[in-house]
């Protein structure tokens, strides 16, 4: 799959507001505001994860099941079902 560039930009993104959010806390900065960053990321990170999980789904995937190969196909929808149950559980 080639990832576009609106998801390395947001992957950037949170690498940038990741380390401020590090450097607030190794300032000892006020809790609320470092909580209030993390979250931002938090954000920005599951966001980032249904990009690619789109991007997937529309390459990888697709090719999968147009495919004549049944066990690459099961693979892929066991793969999926991984991906949305470990997301649930986060």
């Amino acid at each position: 799959m080639k990832t576009d560039k609106k998801t390395i930009t947001s992957l950037k993104k949170a690498r940038t507001l990741l380390d401020k959010i590090i450097t607030m806390a190794e300032n000892d900065q006020y809790c609320i505001d470092v909580i209030q960053q993390n979250l931002a990321v938090i954000w920005l990170l599951k966001s980032t994860n249904l990009q690619l999980l789109e991007g997937h789904l529309s390459c990888c995937f697709v090719d999968a099941i147009k495919s004549d190969n049944k066990k690459r196909q099961h693979e892929m929808i066991q793969e999926i079902l991984t991906i949305v149950k470990t997301a649930q559980n986060k």
